[in-house]
């Protein structure tokens, strides 16, 4: 008698508001700083997100909702028309693969410098990054930021708003607010940066008062049901103090909780910690939870494939992986069949131009191929062939800001 081995739950379909999804695995957004210096995508990100459509879900790398929000060198933006335009060759590329994707919306309020932007950073509170900053002229000390006015908080909540609308024109199925890892919404939240005396300070309430209203005017401007929002609890990257992570994120899911948002992106979710189980019990909605698997180092050789499975059993519904999917554009298939994956090359390719490092990971087909070896199967992400390559823009004047 034989015995069939269950099917990983990783690759059952979903449903992710209006979304169907071929499995559970999400491609959790990468900064890849591949666009121009405008911001509009390039050719080569339309290839990129191509061959990696068999995702369940693709959440695209962060993209700022105005220009005082940029954080590095090209990176993406959609605050203005050309971005919608670069953008919707991506997912033009992408639907043409079989995939669908969210864009996530980021503004880095502290973590910007004015040789990347052109303007002065801005902030909670005027709290300078504790660390150097990269430049298109190398790393330099950040800058103190200007303290946002009232009036700034109200056109920055605005501009995320906008920046939803115009991602839908883009091409996108959705976007994910993203209110972790040390940019704006995170600084508003933690009492390390957020010195604040007035309504969008001082209590856990006042401090996370401004994600609340961010995620609020995203979900009416596009509908919630497009809208995911990303919380990173405890970390203290980019020199982020929470100083009371236990209370902040329980008050931040009860204020959200009724919403009706898409979802919510836990990152370095660990079924071991209490605050884990607790957001689960109180998020009633679906839940994409990104392993624990250590920044800075190496990727598991099942690529947190088995993290994933723990998480799932432990009430996530969704699985972001980051790292695996930058280094295999077929990695659903590889997970699939229990093929070994591509180890992820020079950590500074993440961060370079070019499609080294980028658009080059083989797919498993083609190595087998090239050993003279039969594929087990020839699915879409084994056979992925780059969309036909679009116009690269024409230079453009540097946008002028939106809001602060």
């Amino acid at each position: 008698m034989t015995h069939t081995p269950a099917i990983s739950r990783l690759f059952e379909p979903a449903r992710l508001g209006h979304l169907r999804l071929p499995n559970r695995l999400v491609m959790a957004p990468l900064t890849r700083n591949r666009a121009d210096a405008d911001g509009v995508p390039q050719p080569m990100m339309a290839t990129y997100y191509a061959q990696r459509a068999s995702a369940g879900l693709i959440i695209a790398e962060a993209a700022t909702p105005n220009a005082v929000g940029q954080t590095y060198p090209n990176i993406p933006a959609i605050h203005h028309q050309r971005h919608v335009a670069g953008w919707r060759h991506v997912t033009e590329a992408v639907r043409a693969a079989g995939g669908q994707m969210f864009l996530q919306l980021q503004h880095g309020g502290r973590v910007g410098h004015p040789d990347n932007s052109g303007l002065l950073p801005v902030a909670p509170s005027p709290v300078p990054l504790p660390e150097t900053i990269h430049t298109p002229t190398g790393r330099q000390d950040a800058v103190v930021p200007r303290e946002m006015t009232l009036d700034d908080i109200r056109s920055t909540v605005a501009d995320f708003a906008a920046a939803a609308r115009n991602a839908l024109d883009a091409g996108f199925a959705g976007v994910e607010v993203h209110a972790a890892n040390g940019h704006l919404l995170h600084q508003f939240m933690a009492r390390g940066t957020n010195h604040r005396t007035d309504g969008y300070g001082g209590s856990v309430g006042g401090r996370i008062r401004f994600a609340v209203e961010v995620a609020q005017a995203v979900a009416e401007a596009i509908g919630p049901e497009r809208v995911g929002l990303r919380i990173s609890p405890g970390n203290t990257v980019n020199g982020i103090d929470e100083g009371d992570t236990e209370d902040l994120y329980p008050a931040l899911i009860e204020a959200l909780a009724d919403t009706g948002l898409a979802y919510l992106h836990l990152v370095f979710a660990d079924p071991d910690q209490a605050l884990f189980h607790e957001i689960r019990r109180s998020w009633p909605g679906t839940l994409i939870a990104n392993p624990a698997l250590g920044w800075g180092s190496p990727l598991p050789a099942d690529g947190g494939k088995l993290a994933g499975e723990r998480l799932l059993a432990a009430g996530a519904d969704l699985i972001s992986l980051g790292r695996a999917f930058l280094a295999n554009p077929d990695l659903v298939e590889r997970l699939r069949i229990g093929a070994p994956l591509n180890p992820v090359r020079d950590a500074h390719m993440m961060y370079v131009g070019g499609e080294t490092g980028y658009t080059d990971y083989p797919v498993l087909a083609s190595v087998l191929r090239h050993r003279g070896e039969t594929p087990e199967s020839e699915t879409p992400s084994d056979v992925v062939s780059a969309p036909a390559p679009m116009p690269t823009p024409a230079p453009a004047p540097a946008p002028a800001p939106a809001g602060p």
